[in-house]
C-alpha cells in the first residue's frame, strides 16, 4: 500500500494505460480521480474500482480544452482535499502518414492534444503538489527516442513531452516536486489496435507480430507500464527525477 492515503489525477484514464495506471494505483492505497473524454468509458472505470473497494471519481475531460484541465485538476482537491500526483496520460497516435500527407492542422492538433495538454496537466497541478511534495509523470513513448517511420506528428509531441519533463524536473526539484516521463514500448491496449486497424493490417496477425519482436515474446499488459508509474509516484523513488525511463521489455536493444 505504498501509494495509502495520497490523490492521483490519472487523464485518460478509462481505458489502456490510463486505466492500468488508475487500477494499480488504487491498488496500492491510491484514491484515483480519471479524467476522459467517453462518458461511458470514464463511468465504467470508476464503476470497477469502486466494486473493487477503492475510492475513485470520474470527471469528464477533453483535454484540449485547458478550462476541462483546470476542472479536473480542482475538482479533485475539493473532493478528496489534497493532490500528490498527476498522470498526464491522454493522448493519440494518428494513422500513417509522410509529412507530404500532413497537414498544417494535422501537426498542431496532436501537438494540442499530446503535448500541450502534458503542459497545462502540469501548469495546473503545481500550485497543488508544493503542498504535498508531489510527483508529476508523462506518459511519453519509446518512439521518442528511435523515432518511427509515418509518425512525425506523434513522434515530435512524444519527444517534446521528454523535453518538458526534465525542464520541468530542474526547476521544481527545489521545491520538492519530482517529475519523471515513462516511455513504453508495444502496450496491448485498445489504441495499439486501432492503428494496426487503421493500417489496413489483420489486427489478431499484427498482435501477434508485435509480440515476437519483444525479447520475452510479448507486449507490456496496462498494469505493467502502471506499477513503473505507481513506483514513480511513490516515496520509493523519492531519488528520482528528470528521467526518461524506458519500459520496453528490452525491445529497443534489438
Amino acid at each position: 500500500m505504498k501509494l495509502r492515503g495520497k490523490v492521483a489525477v490519472i487523464t485518460g484514464g478509462s481505458k489502456g494505460i490510463g486505466f492500468g495506471c488508475a487500477r494499480v494505483f488504487a491498488k496500492h492505497g491510491a484514491t484515483v480521480v480519471i479524467g476522459a473524454r467517453g462518458e461511458q468509458a470514464g463511468r465504467e472505470a470508476e464503476r470497477q474500482l469502486t466494486d473493487a473497494g477503492h475510492r475513485a471519481l470520474f470527471v469528464r475531460t477533453d483535454v484540449t480544452q485547458p478550462d476541462d484541465i483546470r476542472r479536473l485538476i480542482d475538482t479533485a482537491v475539493e473532493h478528496f482535499g489534497r493532490l500528490d500526483s498527476i498522470v498526464n496520460n491522454a493522448g493519440w497516435h494518428p494513422p500513417d502518414m509522410t509529412i507530404d500527407e500532413t497537414s498544417l492542422e494535422d501537426f498542431e492538433s496532436l501537438i494540442r492534444l499530446n503535448l500541450t495538454s502534458t503542459f497545462l496537466g502540469a501548469k495546473y497541478a503545481v500550485p497543488h503538489l508544493r503542498k504535498t511534495r508531489g510527483t508529476i509523470i508523462n506518459i511519453s513513448s519509446a518512439v521518442a527516442k528511435v523515432g518511427q517511420a509515418k509518425s512525425v506528428s506523434y513522434v515530435t509531441t512524444k519527444a517534446g513531452q521528454i523535453g518538458l519533463t526534465r525542464a520541468l524536473a530542474v526547476d521544481l526539484a527545489p521545491e520538492g516536486i519530482r517529475v519523471n516521463a515513462v516511455c513504453p514500448g508495444a502496450v496491448r491496449t485498445p489504441l495499439l489496435e486501432e492503428w494496426a486497424r487503421a493500417k489496413g493490417e489483420d489486427v489478431a496477425a499484427a498482435m501477434s507480430e508485435y509480440d515476437r519482436a519483444h525479447p520475452r515474446g510479448s507486449m507490456a499488459t496496462i498494469d505493467e507500464i502502471g506499477e513503473v508509474c505507481a513506483f514513480l509516484a511513490s516515496d520509493e523513488a523519492s531519488f528520482l527525477t528528470g528521467q526518461a525511463i524506458y519500459v520496453d521489455g528490452g525491445v529497443l536493444l534489438g
